[in-house]
């Protein structure tokens, strides 16, 4: 830590190399006691907007980010609530945006870039980051008091003794949605029910798929990258009941099980993704004329009862990892079940699609 000559700590709080221009979202920087930090804005522009937006179909994504440190919100002062994020920039901007008409302090961890709920879980939303950050802000001199307000979703990774035994500062854990701290805070920093509930609406899920989707982008083209490959041998190994057969199934996985996630039977996501895509292999053969006048033999048409489902269950799967519903054994349990089912069925399939192809009469 620099120190002038007169001993004043002067450590800038946003963590900029000097020179920087201020991050999106900044409109002044402000001179405090311990240096120069940077004044947040609580209105999105359309570039924060677009950025979400881009981050969301994950573009750019892994550096969605801000610098780490200390922001200050409206005219802060010693008395002002400290607020904790992560430095994804969609969590920070969530946050600064329902801060309008508050006088704030916001303290943002380095969390590479990862939300609050995911950095919990990795670590980097962490004890030893959030000591770190206020130790390198100064923390203590420029706020009077001994409180920060951490996200619940956050508190997996914090341990609330371990950090006021080693800084002095009480955690107190806020609201689950940024959308009620205002309520929060005017009740005292006193939480609600409601407000401790976690809640995975609709559109809470709907968000989520582009970056399901974009996900499944490589894995398919490499997909049809062999199919091609194996349709120059044989002109019936891939066709066009195969391609949009392929692509429902993904689609069931990617999008419609997270949309009827609650409503789809059973606790698993395999599960549940396998469950539409059977219904989705089905409808593929009545489709296709069974039992009454099928197009292709009752071969194929087993291979896609084998095939469909687990592809919609795989990519079903996946989306644990954005869900509110699972934990890590959970999600591990049902993973050392399913995906070896998942690996057998789509082997077998794929044996009988060539056997159909190479013989066509069966």
């Amino acid at each position: 830590m620099d120190q002038n000559s007169n001993g004043d700590d002067r450590q800038a709080c946003c963590c900029e190399k000097a020179g920087e221009k201020s991050p999106a979202g900044m409109i002044n920087r402000i001179e405090i006691v311990v240096g120069e930090i940077p004044q947040a804005s609580t209105k999105l522009t359309l570039g924060d907007k677009i950025g979400s937006w881009k981050a969301r179909w994950g573009i750019n994504r892994m550096n969605y980010k801000i610098n780490p440190g200390l922001y200050c919100v409206g005219d802060a002062d010693n008395t002002s609530p400290v607020l904790v994020t992560a430095n994804y920039k969609m969590s920070f901007d969530r946050l600064r945006k329902e801060l309008s008409g508050i006088n704030a302090w916001i303290l943002v961890l380095d969390t590479k870039g990862i939300n609050v709920w995911c950095a919990a879980g990795k670590g980097t939303f962490g004890t030893d980051e959030l000591v770190s950050k206020i130790l390198m802000t100064n923390l203590s001199k420029i706020v009077s008091h001994k409180t920060l307000i951490l996200p619940q979703l956050g508190a997996p990774g914090i341990s609330a003794h371990e950090v006021q035994k080693r800084s002095g500062f009480k955690v107190v854990f806020g609201p689950v949605r940024a959308s009620d701290l205002k309520d929060f805070l005017k009740a005292g920093m006193k939480a609600t029910s409601e407000m401790r509930q976690v809640k995975f609406t609709l559109y809470d899920r709907l968000v989520l798929t582009p970056i399901e989707l974009v996900g499944t982008l490589k894995v398919s083209l490499m997909i049809f990258g062999v199919l091609f490959i194996l349709n120059l041998f044989n002109a019936n190994f891939f066709g066009l009941v195969d391609f949009y057969g392929y692509i429902g199934a993904l689609l069931i996985g990617c999008v419609l099980v997270p949309l009827l996630l609650p409503w789809i039977p059973g606790n698993a996501f395999a599960w549940k993704g396998w469950l539409m895509g059977m219904l989705w292999a089905i409808g593929i053969n009545v489709i296709n004329g069974w039992p009454f006048y099928p197009e292709y033999g009752l071969v194929r048409a087993l291979a896609y009862m084998l095939i469909l489902p687990p592809i919609s269950a795989f990519y079903a799967m996946n989306f644990t990892g954005a869900s509110t519903y699972t934990s890590l054994s959970g999600v591990l349990k049902e993973m050392k079940t399913a995906v070896p089912a998942i690996i057998i069925s789509t082997a077998l399939g794929g044996i009988l699609i060539i056997l159909s192809s190479l013989i066509p009469s069966i």
